[in-house]
């Protein structure tokens, strides 16, 4: 049973999320959630490890008990400011005439034959597309004939510290590791559709410490950032704003706040509990409106100005899908479709069976996309890290998923 059970955990810095699923044939049904405040992360960065292992257990401990099962490893999601994508190619001539699994193992090991800094290592390869003798878009190259053969692939690379952290933490807690996964990568598993893979589509993932985005098209990943501003953000400003506590500020937030300053009414009035013993006041929901439109604007803003950069603004025919915690704020999906001038949705877990509706929410998009990420990839050998080689190990496990998908 157990080699059937597969686990997510995503590792926020607003929550910590752990989703179990079962796979069963084709289907993949969600049997368990556990959920806890996040404690000990800041901008996706474990900042203190033992804090960050006491929710882990305590979000493991609720998912074990809705599944009835023991949880003994996950999929652990990263993201945070380090994270940082290129795209890379390499190229190798062909012997014997005909494409073998070899070759193809040899492309990409000159693909990732890049210069990348002692801090960093790369956490993922993903190919985009091979080139055989100037014949573009072939997806499996394999058994074709040819003298040269071209790979072009995304590198997403992280700090080396900071992987190692989570990958403690996750230990700590009592898991092994399967593999570490790009959050938006995960994310883009189940809120996209095949046909926006297809035609074009980025994915922004509006998380509690950052906002990752990842750009598909040709039903490959084309780029991916990271960017270090998020929901915690936001909940910083009102509390700045309304003189409010954190925590009242959060509460505020997610029971009143609104990016549409044109949508609330004059007469709308809001409850601010003071600090340090002060009287409560009452405000002009207005206020709150004005507060969080401009700090929305200037994310969206900063990913359109990086989707520039990246030479990618024409490749997102189908538009944009917006996902994770803080895409549920009222008129977020309005600000989106101003800032970019694209048709935006709100992205939901789709694709899944079991608690459908328990999950049926853009803040466990990361969760079950790290389980349909491991259904992709199950066959690989669960692993546990102790020795301090933590990246070597994962690098090999890499190259494993490697030859599975090819």
């Amino acid at each position: 049973m157990q080699e059937e059970i597969i686990v997510g955990l995503d590792i926020g810095t607003t929550k910590i999320c752990c989703v179990v699923g079962e796979v069963s044939g084709n289907e993949i049904n969600i049997i368990g959630v556990g959920k806890h405040p996040s404690v000990g992360l800041r901008k996706g960065v474990v900042v203190n490890i033992e804090s960050t292992v006491q929710s882990i257990k305590k979000a493991v401990e609720d998912a074990e008990l809705m599944a009835g099962c023991e949880i003994t490893s996950a999929y652990v999601g990263i993201a945070g400011g380090h994270v940082s994508g290129f795209n890379s190619r390499g190229i190798v001539a062909i012997k014997g005439n005909e494409i073998r699994r070899h070759d193809v193992e040899r492309v990409q090991d000159a693909a990732r034959a890049v210069a990348i800094p002692m801090d960093r290592e790369v956490i993922h390869v993903l190919p985009q597309e091979y080139i055989v003798d100037d014949q573009f878009g072939i997806m499996d190259p394999i058994g074709m004939s040819g003298v040269r053969l071209e790979a072009k692939v995304h590198i997403v690379t992280g700090a080396v510290t900071s992987a190692n952290n989570l990958i403690k933490c996750t230990n700590q807690a009592g898991l092994d590791v399967c593999d570490i996964v790009l959050e938006s990568l995960a994310s883009g598993e189940t809120v996209l559709a095949d046909e926006e893979k297809e035609l074009g589509a980025a994915l922004i993932d509006l998380g509690g410490g950052t906002t990752d985005l990842a750009i598909f098209a040709g039903k490959n990943i084309k780029h991916t950032f990271v960017l270090a501003l998020g929901g915690h953000n936001l909940t910083n400003d009102i509390a700045i704003g309304l003189r409010a506590p954190i925590g009242d500020a959060e509460a505020i937030k997610k029971q009143f706040g609104t990016c549409l300053f044109e949508n609330v009414g004059p007469e709308e009035i809001i409850e601010v509990p003071g600090m340090g013993g002060r009287k409560s006041r009452k405000l002009s929901r207005q206020i709150l409106a004005e507060i969080l439109e401009p700090r929305m604007e200037e994310i969206f803003t900063l990913v359109r100005r990086e989707i520039y950069r990246a030479g990618m603004e024409n490749v997102m025919a189908s538009g944009l899908v917006l996902t994770g915690g803080s895409s549920l704020l009222d008129g977020v999906t309005e600000i989106a479709e101003s800032v970019f001038n694209l048709p935006t949705r709100l992205g939901k877990p789709t694709g899944i069976g079991g608690l459908v509706d328990v999950v049926n929410n853009p803040i466990y998009s990361t969760g079950v996309g790290l389980v349909l990420w491991g259904a992709k990839n199950q066959a690989q050998k669960k692993f546990r890290i102790r020795d301090s080689n933590i990246f070597n190990r994962i690098l090999d496990r890499m190259k494993k998923w490697f030859k599975d998908i090819i």
